[in-house]
């Protein structure tokens, strides 16, 4: 599967890592493009915007080393990007996309949409049918059927990420990600 959407509704911090994370599991070079004009201001020098305003360069359509690159928003809409979204689709073996967590997607670029929720208990969110992918917290929750549980993130994993370093290849919550390229998710 060359590029899946992530939608993260109900937590900005699992909203922010959740793209980096499956990004990282890939195994290879990989893009996160971030489709919410109010996402967060990821590290990295250029934005979505900027290849809105100006075209995407033939550099920014093919993967130029390993590792995880990411474009942070910079206040266009999806529709804003569509072209310079679909022109990254064709070049990238590995892309995700960071969907904005309301309202619910519909469909992304003909991407599958992976839910990302929180386990937590007393029914406070709705969980929803269907696979998805579901981040562990201190409360034991069943996972839902055709699920993938991610573990606790790692304060080092955590850190790593959010300030523009990947996490060590054997982290446990990175490793969870890996199976996600693998799944046959619907579009």
């Amino acid at each position: 599967m060359p590029a899946l959407a992530i939608w993260t509704p109900e937590d900005g911090l699992l909203g922010a890592l959740a793209p980096l994370g499956l990004a990282a599991a890939a195994g290879g070079p990989a893009l996160v493009v971030d489709l919410d004009p109010a996402g967060p201001r990821y590290p990295g020098p250029g934005s979505l915007a900027d290849l809105v305003a100006e075209g995407p360069r033939r550099v920014d359509l093919l993967p130029q080393r390993r590792g995880v690159a990411v474009l942070h928003n910079g206040g266009v809409t999806a529709t804003e990007a569509a072209a310079v979204v679909e022109a990254l689709l064709g070049g990238w073996n590995r892309l995700v996309l960071r969907l904005p967590p309301r309202p619910k997607p519909e469909t992304t670029f003909s991407v599958p949409v992976i839910p990302v929720r929180l386990l937590v208990p007393g029914g406070l969110f709705k969980m929803g049918g269907g696979p998805g992918v579901y981040q562990s917290t201190p409360a034991r929750v069943a996972v839902p059927e055709n699920g993938v549980r991610l573990p606790r993130p790692s304060v080092t994993a955590v850190r790593a990420l959010l300030t523009g370093r990947l996490p060590a290849p054997t982290d446990r919550w990175l490793a969870a990600w890996r199976p996600v390229w693998r799944i046959p998710w619907e579009r």
